[in-house]
């Protein structure tokens, strides 16, 4: 498990946590850690004020299966206020079935409702070639769970790069450094929002 720049001591112990929950994609794949979109999120907290620490707990190569027999211990020694779910990618290339993908991500908001988290989930596809019967049951299960959930939904992230080569290393599947910023876009508005509705909730002042 990843710890990404925790404040020390008593700050530490007292900073509400954010815990990403994914796979490749947020796990800095091929790139130096620092230069992550989960890092560069955890600068952008510090840089608007946001008392919050961010904890990686991404895994490249993670299915939803595995991510769910990981979650309980994570949130039982991490307490987060709040989990961002982005995991499935793996699920698809892998033509699992899309009934225990969604049952999966299903599991994982349940399990992190129930210690008090807000969850966010995050919209993944895959390209057409898996066919159009897996590919359409695959694209809108995450949008079914976020809705059946009450959740926001983070938009792909990949959207605004996956056909331009230049965002991606030499295998054609990651995301390359200067691309980490453009994900970090897409989340970040989410993210944003489910810390203002928290501050609403407890009667804090939210944040610009």
């Amino acid at each position: 498990m990843l710890l990404i720049n925790a404040p020390a001591g008593a700050a530490k112990a007292a900073a509400p946590v954010i815990l990403v929950w994914g796979d490749s994609l947020s796990a800095a794949y091929g790139i130096p850690v620092e230069s992550g979109w989960v890092q560069l999120m955890q600068k952008r907290l510090r840089e608007q004020g946001y008392p919050h620490r961010v904890v990686n707990g991404s895994v490249s190569g993670e299915t939803t299966g595995g991510g769910l027999r990981r979650l309980p211990d994570a949130l039982a020694r991490h307490k987060p206020k709040v989990v961002v779910i982005e995991l499935g990618g793996n699920d698809g290339l892998r033509g699992l079935p899309v009934k225990q993908l969604r049952a999966n991500l299903d599991r994982m908001i349940a399990l992190s409702r129930k210690v008090g988290a807000r969850v966010l989930i995050t919209e993944m596809m895959i390209p057409p070639n898996y066919g159009p019967t897996y590919t359409d049951a695959y694209n809108k299960t995450f949008h079914q769970a976020a809705k059946a959930s009450g959740i926001r939904l983070i938009p792909f992230p990949l959207g605004p790069i996956a056909t331009d080569p230049k965002w991606f290393l030499d295998d054609g599947i990651h995301p390359s450094v200067p691309a980490q910023p453009r994900l970090l876009d897409i989340v970040w508005p989410e993210v944003q929002s489910v810390l203002a509705e928290a501050a609403g909730a407890s009667g804090k002042m939210a944040r610009p």
